[in-house]
């Protein structure tokens, strides 16, 4: 079993606790992980590398700018030797912040497609994608048809004036979305597409995903974006009021017919000053293995980041994605325009 340890950046008697523990039994087989995901079923995969490898994991729970702050905070006096974060654009946040160190491994090479990692550098990657969702619409059949909302570039469409709604614009699932269209149109055309959407909005930015959905359902919205799993939570509720409001939506994987839908990762990396870094690349290759990445799948409903891999999930299946063709932009190249297109979501008004 592995020991539980709840986040708090007062608790400096703990890191300094996790520190003097991986210094005195350095060759110990432990493993201090970083986590922003909170997944009552990742519980039972962690326990599975324990019970395969004798790695006992002790966990710090956090988001994602907490687990930052508290590693700049330790510095390299930090126990942490695996950071797990959701989002590509926090990922790549953190390594420019030089939190992380680029490893090799022909395993991870193997299972995961380039365009799901940092750029490789000669010492390795910094950070590695392990589960995938996709930034899909759903929008209300009543008013708008399916043909009218078949791909990210007629939300810009004058059609769908007054029926977009969105969270907020630089939220990271947003800005992951928006660097990739950017980076597909080029700036120009980009920002253009950033500037219809804001037109065609139903009301300004709020709210997270299930919000957006929740919006369609109720009619305050026509179109919305939103992340595949909360869709497939929605499908998967055992309370009337969500199967209520997932029969008055549809979903779209969009750009089926061009690039590919966006997806973005939950992802992994190796911390700066690892103690354990044995450990911690076992650990990030047991995350590609089929039985960690089925956990991934069904656990939180996502898709498998391992080449290849199908997994039998009743609500991916039921809202048409378990076969969709995915964009295969390096997430990388999408990381290096996000400072860019926020400064365009600042002049084109998209709070």
């Amino acid at each position: 079993m592995h020991n539980t340890l709840k986040f708090s950046l007062a608790a400096s008697a703990l890191a300094a606790a996790l520190g003097a523990q991986t210094v005195a039994h350095a060759q110990d087989k432990v493993l201090n992980l970083y986590s922003a995901r909170h997944y009552q079923t990742d519980e039972a995969m962690y326990e599975a590398f324990t019970r395969t490898t004798g790695i006992k994991i002790n966990r710090v729970d956090a988001d994602d700018a907490g687990i930052v702050a508290r590693l700049r905070a330790e510095g390299a006096a930090s126990p942490a030797d695996v950071i797990m974060l959701v989002d590509a654009a926090r990922l790549a946040s953190a390594d420019s912040q030089g939190l992380f160190q680029p490893i090799k491994s022909a395993k991870l090479d193997a299972a995961i497609p380039a365009n799901l990692r940092a750029d490789a550098g000669p010492d390795g990657v910094t950070w590695t994608g392990f589960s995938t969702r996709a930034r899909v619409i759903v929008y209300d059949p009543m008013r708008v048809k399916p043909a009218d909302v078949a791909t990210y570039e007629q939300l810009a469409d004058p059609k769908l004036k007054g029926m977009v709604c969105t969270r907020t614009g630089s939220h990271p699932y947003n800005l992951s979305l928006f660097s990739t269209v950017v980076e597909r149109l080029g700036d120009q055309k980009g920002e253009a597409w950033l500037k219809g959407v804001v037109d065609n909005m139903a009301r300004a930015p709020k709210g997270g995903d299930t919000d957006q959905i929740k919006a369609v359902a109720s009619g305050e919205c026509g179109v919305a974006l939103t992340n595949s799993y909360y869709v497939a939570r929605l499908i998967k509720s055992s309370k009337p009021e969500d199967r209520a409001v997932m029969d008055k939506v549809r979903v779209v994987f969009p750009n089926q017919g061009t690039s590919g839908t966006h997806v973005n990762i939950a992802g992994a990396a190796v911390a700066k000053h690892a103690k354990n870094r044995d450990n911690a690349i076992q650990f990030m290759e047991f995350l590609a293995s089929p039985f960690a990445q089925d956990y991934f799948a069904n656990g939180n409903n996502e898709f498998p980041a391992v080449k290849d891999l199908k997994v039998a999930n009743p609500a991916i299946k039921a809202m048409g994605g378990d076969n969709f063709k995915a964009e295969t932009v390096p997430l990388g190249a999408v990381a290096r325009n996000m400072t860019k297109v926020q400064q365009m979501l600042d002049r084109v008004g998209y709070k």
